[in-house]
């Protein structure tokens, strides 16, 4: 069996869409019980950023995951798990500038949690941890981590942009650039994302 590590966006939960879309395509009943079948594991991630990593890494020690994909906020917590194999989706690496400027207070979750909570607020406390977090970004890359990771980017994500930190970063050999935006629909999914993840699983 191989894992997947998926680590959702802002104000989202391990039951997304996007988790559903990629469980159901990644789903083939002859590869069932054999080194092909692919487990998408999807926690809900804590809104604590610290808390968040704690838990990323703590599942990545004990599932030893084949890949970690990670899209918007969990790409920016993706791309500090050094040593795993991982996919950063419109990585969001600046998460204290947007939620400083345009997030501030109550915000309410986009699907369903397994607790059930249904808001939450968004303070200086977690921006703080956001911007401490940050960084730690691109630290220890060697050229064993440009080979562990690939980006990719929407070309009309008008949310984030961090296109150019990446190359300066990581180069441009695992770069790639897909037409779609800053959220993921079944489209961009089977399109551009499922192949790099196929590529990477040698599925």
């Amino acid at each position: 069996m191989k894992k997947i590590l998926f680590a959702h966006g802002f104000a989202s939960s391990g039951a997304s869409g996007t988790v559903a879309t990629l469980r159901g395509l990644l789903y083939d009943p002859v590869a069932t019980g054999t080194a092909d079948e692919v487990r998408v594991l999807a926690p809900d991630l804590p809104v604590m950023p610290d808390d968040a990593m704690a838990l990323l890494w703590s599942m990545a020690a004990e599932e030893q995951p084949d890949l970690i994909l990670g899209t918007s906020m969990g790409a920016f917590y993706a791309e500090q798990l050094r040593g795993y194999r991982r996919i950063l989706v419109n990585p969001s690496f600046q998460m204290s500038r947007l939620l400083t400027f345009g997030g501030m207070g109550r915000q309410e979750f986009r699907n369903k949690r397994e607790d059930g909570a249904r808001d939450f607020k968004v303070d200086k406390e977690m921006i703080a941890q956001f911007r401490a977090m940050e960084k730690e970004s691109f630290k220890g890359i060697d050229a064993r981590e440009k080979q562990l990771v690939w980006g990719l980017f929407g070309d009309k994500d008008k949310k984030v942009n961090h296109q150019k930190d990446f190359q300066k970063h990581y180069g441009r050999e695992h770069f790639i650039v897909f037409d779609g935006e800053h959220f993921l629909n079944d489209k961009v999914l089977s399109h551009s994302v499922l192949p790099v993840v196929r590529q990477v699983l040698n599925l």
